[in-house]
């Protein structure tokens, strides 16, 4: 049942050839702002035909284009430690009768360039490669993109061996590499589309004061993480003596 009533009827083979843009709210630490602003950025950068879905306990102020439904409850014990769990509900066999290309993206990325080949690039799994140790399986997750109901066992393996599980990864992005890696499945998308924020254009102290971050060549996708979100980015700021960040123009004229 959706959040949203959508009356449109669709076939199965072009349910089967539709490319979705997943995205993932719950809590409130970010708005429907966040949802909308990913949905115009995916809009102004793309030519592909895509629709837009997002998983949500709270729709209020959400764009109508955007189709929104529950999160698909995980069953884990009262007490669990959230750590992004929530994320492998995408890979419910039946995702609402969803059917295509799965294009998830997390609610704080800011798309900077054309963005198609994320849709058409070969490969049955496709991850962010990690920056800080590239010798590792482990893939960042704040882009991926999958066949809906692909991996039909991801999750039932996941609930039935969830504390086996929670001690022996540390995230989400930690289970969901190595599954996909055991089967044989996982690929990471070229090094150069999608870059973090923090590691690759933030300016090193002392030139953080005096210059602002950098737009990394060939980028598509910034990512996100630790302590600083797009609107930090715009506005500028320190937060520990040694993070001093300075505004950023591109982000903000992106970000929107």
């Amino acid at each position: 049942m959706s959040l949203h009533e959508n009356d449109d009827v669709i076939s199965t083979t072009e349910q089967q050839d539709q490319n979705i843009v997943l995205c993932m709210k719950w809590g409130t630490k970010y708005g429907s702002e966040y949802v909308n602003r990913l949905y115009n950025m995916v809009k102004r950068h793309t030519t592909v035909d895509f629709k837009m879905v997002c998983l949500t306990d709270r729709t209020e102020g959400i764009n109508p284009e955007v189709q929104c439904f529950p999160i698909p409850p995980l069953a884990l014990p009262d007490g669990s430690p959230e750590r992004g769990w929530n994320k492998l509900s995408t890979f419910e066999p039946d995702l609402y009768g969803l059917k295509g290309n799965a294009l998830f993206l997390d609610l704080d990325v800011v798309i900077v360039d054309n963005m198609d080949e994320f849709f058409t690039y070969p490969g049955d799994f496709l991850i962010i490669h990690d920056w800080k140790r590239p010798w590792r399986i482990t893939g960042n997750s704040s882009v991926y993109r999958f066949k809906l109901g692909a991996f039909p066992g991801l999750l039932p393996y996941f609930r039935e061996n969830f504390d086996e599980i929670r001690e022996k990864f540390r995230n989400e992005q930690a289970y969901l590499s190595w599954y996909v890696d055991k089967e044989g499945k996982q690929t990471y998308w070229p090094d150069s589309w999608c870059k973090s924020y923090k590691y690759h254009c933030l300016q090193k102290i002392p030139m953080a004061f005096f210059k602002p971050p950098v737009k990394p060549e060939g980028v598509k996708v910034i990512v996100f993480h630790g302590e600083i979100n797009p609107p930090d980015a715009i506005n500028g700021g320190g937060g520990k003596w040694y993070r001093y960040v300075l505004p950023s123009q591109w982000i903000k004229d992106a970000w929107q």
